[in-house]
């Protein structure tokens, strides 16, 4: 199944009819109930304006955070109306529904005219949600004509609002998925090479999957963050209280020597900032890896192994990013994770971010507008790069 020709939003006839659309407006927010980064919202407008300007009446519908099947106003879709609102310029009428899809959503849908928008009460107040069960479904479907699928952010997951709506009704992906689709796609279908991945992050074990299906894709691999150090270890370095998975070392040791075989590039940090504690009040000290002391806590990439990764990145034609280089979130710790993309930054290659921890990275420290694609869903792309298939999108009819 190739997923660069599912159905596209533009080639459904939307004028004049009801298109539900699920987009992932799963965003955070204050004790007050504001909301702290509408990246997502901002994501899903140029699918709502779309369907918009073919003259369709949109409604909207997502889940917000883990209301566990059960109304909590805590997890209220309220504010995210009001944004949308303010974003499109215009009115949205929120359906403030606790059963979602009770006789007020069903009122409202009925109102709406083409042109106008509303948004759904959070789906996951109903527990038939996660259970992708088909009655859910079938009552969401009674609401609109037509469905597009736009929330990559939660492609992973087979719920009534994601995969069951398209038994019921013409389905499409829209913008968003559509354009994860094609630069993930792409990279694993068909990179521009020399093709590099670079992974961070905590664990080998959330990794491994992504590791063994890029192993037969990239030409290098560069591994940094907590990871490292498991792969060091197997390598017989001294890696001090370093974060290490002792239970993966034989399998770190499997996953070099696959890499040998298939004639990958498989890069670890030659130098390391070892650090007392995971504290911004920490001493700390760059070492050659070869110098670990037995009580220091590897917390970075050295700046050796930053230029040897800046360099490899600067060759390369196509470069998929997942996990941050080090604990970034702490100033003094975050240098490899803010030069890893600094160097992404200045490439003239495809660079495409793997959501999660890395999106966040780079858009705090503002490299965000220099990157080709990043990604919205952390844990759907970590799966579109292991090769799983993500149900959201192979529930979307072939052209």
């Amino acid at each position: 199944m190739s997923l660069l020709n599912k159905k596209r939003m533009d080639e459904l006839q939307v004028t004049g009819e009801k298109v539900l659309v699920r987009c992932d407006f799963n965003v955070p927010m204050d004790k007050e109930g504001n909301i702290t980064d509408d990246i997502r919202i901002r994501a899903a407008l140029p699918t709502i304006q779309y369907l918009l300007d073919q003259n369709a009446a949109v409604i909207l519908m997502s889940h917000l955070g883990r209301p566990k099947g059960e109304p909590s106003p805590k997890y209220s879709l309220k504010p995210v109306a009001k944004r949308i609102g303010e974003l499109l310029k215009k009115e949205v009428t929120f359906a403030d529904d606790d059963t979602v899809t009770g006789p007020i959503a069903q009122q409202a849908a009925k109102d709406l005219t083409p042109g106008q928008v509303m948004l759904l009460q959070n789906v996951r107040y109903r527990k038939e949600e996660e259970k992708n069960d088909p009655s859910f479904s079938r009552e969401l479907a009674s609401l609109g004509t037509m469905y597009v699928n736009d929330a990559f952010g939660t492609a992973h997951r087979a719920h009534s609002s994601t995969t069951g709506l398209a038994e019921y009704l013409p389905a499409a992906m829209g913008y968003l998925i559509e354009k994860e689709v094609k630069f993930l796609g792409k990279a694993l279908e068909d990179p521009e090479k020399p093709f590099v991945a670079i992974l961070g992050g905590a664990k080998v074990s959330d990794k491994i999957g992504v590791i063994e299906n890029l192993l037969n894709k990239v030409d290098t691999l560069v591994i940094g963050g907590g990871m490292a150090y498991t792969f060091l270890k197997a390598k017989g370095f001294e890696i001090g209280k370093s974060l290490l998975e002792e239970d993966k070392i034989q399998l770190a040791t499997q996953l070099m020597e696959t890499a040998a075989e298939k004639n990958v590039n498989l890069l670890l940090p030659i130098d390391t900032i070892s650090a007392s504690e995971v504290s911004a009040e920490a001493s700390f000290q760059t070492v050659d890896i070869e110098s670990m002391p037995a009580d220091g806590i590897g917390v970075d990439i050295g700046p050796k192994t930053v230029a040897r990764y800046a360099q490899v990145i600067q060759q390369s034609k196509t470069v998929v990013w997942n996990g941050p280089m080090g604990v970034f979130e702490i100033e003094a710790f975050s240098t490899g994770t803010r030069e890893v993309a600094k160097a992404l930054a200045e490439s003239k290659a495809v660079t495409i971010i793997g959501g999660g921890d890395s999106a966040a990275a780079v858009e705090q420290m503002g490299f965000a507008d220099s990157m080709t694609h990043i990604s919205t869903g952390g844990g759907a792309s970590l799966e579109f790069l292991e090769g799983k298939v993500l149900p959201g999108i192979a529930a979307i009819p072939e052209k």
